[in-house]
């Protein structure tokens, strides 16, 4: 007799049975399609993300590479000793690696200070405590940087131009922005000729003042306010100026060169994450010294955005992966069940002359008969399911991020002048909080094969031992 027929008899005459087996494949597929689909999901966020933001990769001076590549000024005894010009990061260097086509954006900033003179004098709304000394911190916090609109207070709306423009790639070295309380301090406005004092190192070895000419070429508005106690100058938000690059070149008492100036460190933001090797293999084809000035990749926003959703998708294929095996085992230890009690069906189907491997072949076919038609139902019923658990699986991972990220201590920059706490080059970014599931053929496929796999797997297993049973052993001994 056809095994297909017997089959088909088999499932129709014990109904119960059949659909218990088609219900517990159900769950199954269901589980493992949902998990399948929250990481296609993630996936497709995550290449959006890439897309989006990219990832910033940092250029700037290793100190402790370049002291140990023995250059600098020698000392008395042959070491190491003052940090040299080849210490300098030319600008001219970085504007030919950002012509790099991997590169979406670039910037390079220059910290610096700037000394008051008559003309433009500190904005201080609360004096200083009588008698403390505040030699050392009475200056401007004069920042050279490539595009007003790349740094981080004006991208989140911190900071606003209200008069003129802000720096841009072409502008002159002259060029300053200031803050407008420290414009109305002063009643100064946009195309105001000002000289502010540079900071030079004397003959003897003592550091000096030196008048440098500027022209204010716009004027911005901090949305944060005064400070009610006293604060160091080059704290208050109000005294925090912006110079070009070659402008904080001319306020550290150097004249810019015809190398375009130096600066302290260069950004520059990826296409693509993986990117970072084509990067530095354009630095080098341009003359940089990567042992001096390494480049390192900074894909916080990314990792920011993509790391919730990373983690559901983490969880999602744990789950997939436990419900395969979990189903697997279950599903094994029902058939064999059900092998012992159809031990008589068996023996007399292989006295009647019947085939072993078509005997297994009959179980293997009602079996998967009832994973095709869950399949067909977890197709219909696994995208609701995926969004639902997806998404309180993601919201969580939001919260918990945002906890994190708010416990989070900021590090003190030794390299910043005032000892401030480390302020980023990267903007600011919320991970991704919604997840959209799509039912694509790729997902039906794996669901598919993997429904048939554990049918398969779970048939085979338990009824290897058909294939060394005899008739009369079946039908006398009952097992």
């Amino acid at each position: 007799m056809n095994l297909f027929k017997r089959a088909w008899w088999r499932l129709r005459a014990h109904a119960g049975k059949t659909v218990m087996l088609v219900g517990l494949f159900f769950v199954i597929c269901t589980l493992v399609l949902s998990g399948f689909l929250v990481r296609s999901a993630a996936a497709r966020a995550a290449d959006s993300a890439k897309n989006s933001v990219g990832v910033v990769a940092t250029m700037q001076l290793d100190l402790n590479a370049y002291l140990a590549s023995g250059k600098g000024s020698q000392s008395d005894d042959g070491r190491p000793g003052m940090i040299g010009a080849d210490a300098d990061l030319s600008r001219r260097l970085v504007d030919r690696i950002c012509r790099s086509p991997v590169v979406a954006r670039c910037n390079y900033t220059k910290d610096g200070v700037a000394a008051p003179t008559d003309q433009v004098r500190l904005h201080q709304p609360v004096a200083a405590p009588a008698g403390q000394d505040t030699t050392g911190v009475n200056f401007f916090r004069a920042d050279g940087i490539r595009d007003l609109d790349s740094v981080k207070e004006f991208r989140n709306g911190d900071s606003v131009i209200v008069s003129g423009s802000g720096i841009t790639s072409g502008s002159g070295s002259d060029m300053v922005v200031i803050e407008e309380r420290v414009a109305k301090h002063n009643r100064l406005q946009v195309g105001d000729k000002v000289k502010l004092n540079a900071n030079i190192l004397n003959p003897d070895g003592r550091l000096g003042t030196q008048e440098t000419d500027f022209t204010i070429g716009g004027i911005y508005r901090n949305s944060t306010a005064d400070p009610s106690v006293y604060v160091p100058p080059m704290q208050a938000p109000s005294n925090q100026i912006y110079v070009t690059p070659d402008g904080a070149t001319r306020l550290d008492g150097k004249k810019v060169g015809a190398d375009g100036g130096i600066v302290r460190s260069a950004t520059f933001t990826l296409r693509n994450p993986d990117d970072l090797t084509p990067l530095k293999k354009a630095a080098t084809a341009a003359g940089a010294d990567l042992e001096t000035f390494p480049i390192s990749v900074n894909d916080k926003q990314y990792r920011t955005l993509v790391g919730p959703i990373g983690k559901t998708a983490d969880f999602a294929s744990l789950t997939v992966w436990l419900v395969a095996v979990a189903g697997t085992v279950i599903l094994a230890l029902i058939i064999a069940s059900n092998m012992r009690e159809r031990r008589k069906e068996m023996g007399i189907l292989l006295s009647l002359g019947e085939k072993k491997p078509k005997l297994l072949g009959q179980h293997l076919v009602e079996v998967v008969a009832c994973a095709v038609l869950a399949i067909g139902c977890a197709a219909a019923g696994s995208q609701f399911v995926a969004q639902a658990v997806g998404g309180r699986l993601l919201s969580g991972q939001v919260a918990s991020a945002k906890e994190s990220a708010a416990e989070q201590v900021p590090g003190q920059n030794l390299a910043d002048p005032t000892g401030g706490a480390v302020r980023e080059d990267t903007p600011r970014v919320e991970p991704i909080d919604t997840i959209d599931i799509e039912l694509g053929i790729g997902d039906m496929g794996a669901i598919g094969a993997t429904g048939l796999g554990i049918a398969a797997l779970a048939t085979i297993v338990p009824g290897a031992r058909i294939l060394r049973l005899n008739p009369r052993d079946i039908l006398t001994k009952g097992d």
